[in-house]
């Protein structure tokens, strides 16, 4: 099928230096397709509602065409040297890199984060690929103490297979490298599916990872419905993994529909992260702590403090600071360099922000700031504080997903231990504190995947990241996060003469 691309109808897009990152077709076996029918889907602006780019919806057949390509492609790819799979990854960082203004765009374009961020998103993307280019060489083989005589023992990792990759809208670049980085790093082949909100910027990485001489076949990319495309993904034996970032809900649905075909299971999901401080903290400290924790990407973060637990001696003191820096962030458009909250991504979450300070309201807690859409971004919600919500209301009881704070007292630490623990998830905590011991304690008694002491910065290349209990199965990052796309070969040689 001839490449096309719809006419842009976003001004800004005026300002792409490499117009061909703009895709708006599949990417299937090295070819850019759009299928049967040539459906296609809206993709635009959160800050305007504005047209970005109309992308081929795919379907069914396509997502088996895909399927097959990982298939065909998955024996060369596993065959290859790892240093030679390195140099692939490297050269696709390096491409990133050169592309990061144009990459930025697209994805503020799409997703409605404020510039700086997507600019530290594509950063923090590239990092992935740089870091499984050094692990592609480290998968060890692994030297076993026969117990039986005249054996030689070893066991080595393998290439799992080909392996579906689903990701979500609200860190549309670094969610794909996170996951493909391990899996191509292995030797595995992907299927990917990106959210339909935010395609462009998927559909941009693989033309990158074209050029980098990523071969036909070892990346392909469906973008379109998510019920027609993850459901054959799950159903398809072929796919030996699937790695899934998104809610808990819909990953337990991914989890039922793999059961059938015993797929390897990879999920980020959920995350409902107390963010606790003590009365010895720092309280500019914290304050800032807070306001990183709670409120970048605009809330909208599975790692966003949800609830910020401040011992009383110092809950006055620190709710006034922390109301104060709430106050003067800047809403607007994501493009605008004095944007801090950009809108949120559809109007589904808007309404559940909206619904959480409701309900607060209603049980009695105090709206400090905030607490409103924006008059002039539709899809945009003020920066709010709560303050007074109690134990059972619905902010805390459910991940947020927008910039809305919630503070409470608590008065001891077994207390605000048991509290931040009366959850079903698990996927990261944060603790401000000068005890050292306290901190140790803390990090001990949490039941969270990832304790986060004095600061919020905790994620990259190096780290295992995931959580406990429904906060997901498995770690991305690190050389867990490659071992997930491997299995284990056991070798028993006989040696006797």
């Amino acid at each position: 099928m001839t490449l096309h691309a719809p006419p842009p109808s976003h001004p800004a897009l005026s300002r792409l230096q490499d117009r061909a990152l703009l895709r708006t077709l599949g990417h299937i076996g090295g070819r850019w397709t759009a299928g049967p029918g040539a459906a296609d889907f809206a993709v635009t602006d959160p800050a305007s509602g504005t047209l970005v780019a109309r992308v081929a919806a795919l379907s069914a057949a396509e997502t088996d065409a895909a399927v097959a390509a990982a298939e065909r492609a998955f024996r060369p790819w596993a065959a290859r040297l790892p240093q030679e799979r390195a140099q692939v990854l490297r050269r696709w960082a390096g491409l990133m890199r050169e592309s990061v203004g144009d990459l930025a765009l697209l994805m503020t374009l799409e997703q409605g984060k404020p510039l700086a961020e997507s600019w530290g998103e594509i950063a923090y993307a590239a990092e992935f690929l740089d870091w499984y280019a050094g692990e592609a060489p480290r998968v060890n083989v692994e030297g076993v103490t026969p117990h039986l005589r005249d054996v030689e023992m070893i066991v080595r990792r393998e290439a799992l297979g080909p392996v579906g990759v689903v990701t979500p809208w609200n860190f549309p670049s670094a969610m794909i490298t996170r996951k493909v980085a391990a899996a191509l790093a292995a030797g595995c082949t992907c299927v990917v599916h990106p959210s339909a909100e935010t395609p462009l910027s998927a559909l941009a990485l693989a033309e990158l990872a074209e050029r980098a001489g990523l071969p036909a076949g070892v990346l392909n990319v469906v973008p379109g419905d998510a019920a027609t495309i993850v459901g054959r993904m799950c159903a398809d034996p072929r796919l030996r993994a699937m790695s899934f970032t998104g809610s808990t809900e819909i990953g337990r649905l991914i989890a039922t529909q793999c059961a059938p075909t015993m797929k390897r299971l990879v999920m980020e999901l959920g995350g409902h992260a107390p963010l606790i401080v003590f009365a010895d903290s720092d309280l500019n400290r914290a304050v800032q702590i807070a306001m990183d924790a709670k409120f970048a990407t605009s809330g909208q973060d599975c790692l966003a403090a949800n609830r910020i637990y401040v011992e009383r001696p110092v809950l006055e003191e620190f709710t006034r600071r922390f109301a104060a820096r709430i106050a003067v962030l800047q809403v607007g458009p994501g493009l605008d360099p004095d944007t801090d909250i950009g809108p949120l991504m559809h109007a589904r979450a808007l309404a559940k922000v909206a619904a959480q300070v409701d309900d607060a309201r209603q049980r009695g807690a105090k709206v400090v700031t905030g607490g409103h859409v924006h008059p002039d971004l539709p899809l945009a919600y003020m920066p709010t504080l709560i303050t007074g919500a109690p134990e059972d209301a619905l902010i805390h009881q459910e991940e947020t997903f927008g910039p809305v704070a919630s503070v409470l007292p608590f008065d001891s630490e077994a207390e605000v231990i048991a509290r931040a623990n009366a959850t079903d998830y698990g996927l990261v905590a944060y603790v401000v504190t000068r005890d050292g011991a306290r901190a140790l304690r803390l990090s001990r008694a949490l039941e969270f995947g990832m304790v986060a002491v004095n600061r919020v910065k905790i994620t990259g290349g190096p780290i295992p990241f995931g959580g406990w209990k429904q906060s997901g199965l498995g770690r991305e990052g690190s050389r867990h996060g490659l071992e997930a796309f491997t299995e284990l070969k056991y070798l028993c040689i006989d040696t006797a003469a």
